[in-house]
């Protein structure tokens, strides 16, 4: 019997990088998937955003490793589409026991000061609002289900130490940190567990993408990855510019299975020693 048999897993930004891995991975441990992405783009991301047709491969690919995924498109930002999102896994698989909270953006600053106060407060609306309000969507579900569950919401190292720039998408994955330790204590009643996973840089879309690239070598018109590689490279201890989504899934994986059934309000980097530095 595989680890995750007869689970639900509610999985935000599944359209695509590390929710598509996320995906795929609780599928192939036994588990059915509510995939939710918002389909859309942002105004203030300067990198294209998952699309209706990625959410679709997503579903695809969980049905290929022998489970049942139903797709629902929401923006993490509306307690009302994130609620329609819940009523199809409810309709659907009659429970949620897993909510991998994964939906997230990136996008660069200068520094704090020179932030305009729309791309702060998209930020802080998506990475931090958006966990919270997910986590409000589903959890009256997992406790009405009686049976406990598990919850992790994706922080990123730099939710446990700062860089220079980047202020508001530190104070956001900072501030994911406390809400899973808040709702650790909340849930623990329920049997709950609620955890915050805190990766490195990952290959996915929200790293590869000119605007990260400039980050790092400001002095270049367009910068490759090539010419970012040395930057990335070095904020981690290991030998590695960047992670596979795969590597966050493994360990994701463990956390809302029994195997970690007595881990709680953790903050896991999985970050080849970048919090070590």
């Amino acid at each position: 019997m595989s680890k995750l048999e007869g689970k639900v897993a509610f999985i935000t930004g599944a359209a695509r990088g590390q929710g598509r891995s996320h995906a795929v991975r609780l599928a192939e441990d036994g588990a059915d998937i509510v995939a939710v992405d918002v389909c859309a783009d942002v105004e203030t991301v300067p990198y294209p955003l998952g699309t209706a047709d990625e959410l679709a491969e997503t579903a695809k690919l969980v049905e290929a490793a022998g489970r049942r995924c139903a797709t629902a498109t929401a923006d993490i930002r509306s307690l009302e589409q994130l609620g329609a999102a819940v009523d199809l896994a409810k309709e659907t698989f009659g429970q949620i026991d897993i909510l991998v909270s994964n939906a997230g953006i990136w996008s660069g600053s200068s520094d704090s000061w020179s932030l305009d106060e729309e791309t702060w407060q998209t930020m802080i609306d998506i990475n931090l609002t958006g966990q919270w309000k997910t986590a409000k969507a589903v959890i009256p579900t997992m406790i009405e289900g009686g049976t406990g569950g598990a919850i992790t919401i994706t922080s990123s190292t730099i939710g446990l130490k700062a860089t220079t720039g980047n202020v508001h998408y530190t104070s956001a994955k900072h501030g994911v940190i406390g809400l899973v330790r808040t709702l650790a204590h909340e849930l623990a009643p329920h049997n709950i567990r609620v955890n915050a996973v805190c990766p490195t840089t990952v290959n996915s879309p929200m790293i590869t993408n000119d605007a990260l690239y400039s980050l790092f070598r400001p002095d270049l018109e367009s910068p490759s990855l090539a010419d970012a590689e040395p930057g990335l490279n070095d904020l981690n201890l290991l030998d590695v510019t960047m992670m596979e989504p795969a590597e966050v899934s493994a360990a994701i994986s463990w956390l809302v299975s029994d195997d970690a059934r007595y881990v709680t309000g953790i903050a896991l980097p999985i970050d080849a020693g970048s919090t070590a530095k």
